[in-house]
């Protein structure tokens, strides 16, 4: 009998971006659950609060029934320990995030060893997106909505006044 698969996808999402998004539906093909899990304490310097970004995937997740989106501070996998997942999923765009990753999937693996990381890379037209340049571009002006969900786009908008 097959047990009930939960995969958490953790990043601070400021903005979620249609890569990420591209990503978290494809899990949800994958896995029964897949949890948006959006990191509240970091040492970025983030344009949306925490609740903002919470609220802005659970938007664009609303039409799907086996995505969950949570905020949350702390060790990634205590959190991934408390939702009973046993997989987290990181995305790649390129070979520079692999090495990063890696070294990140290890020490996750060292901590809590009945997990797995799954990479996922994004699909081609979302390759190239990230959610520091596409906070770049709005900062500078530049017109974001081929990067991001209209509803995103719109936020970024009225949070920067333009």
């Amino acid at each position: 009998m097959r047990k009930n698969l939960i995969a958490v996808y953790p990043g601070t999402f400021d903005p979620i971006t249609l890569g990420h998004e591209d990503i978290v539906r494809r899990a949800a093909n994958l896995f029964d659950e897949v949890i948006v899990a959006v990191a509240g304490s970091t040492n970025k310097s983030t344009l949306f609060s925490l609740q903002e970004r919470v609220s802005l995937a659970q938007n664009i997740f609303a039409d799907s029934p086996n995505v969950k989106v949570v905020g949350f501070n702390g060790l990634l996998m205590q959190f991934v320990q408390d939702q009973n997942a046993q997989m987290v999923i990181r995305g790649l765009r390129a070979t520079s995030d692999f090495e990063y990753e890696f070294q990140l999937a290890g020490m996750n693996r060292k901590l809590y060893p009945q997990f797995e990381t799954l990479f996922l890379t994004p699909s081609e037209q979302f390759m190239f997106i990230s959610s520091s340049l596409v906070r770049e571009v709005a900062t500078l002006g530049g017109d974001v909505h081929a990067f991001v969900s209209a509803t995103v786009e719109t936020a970024i908008k009225k949070k920067l006044g333009s």
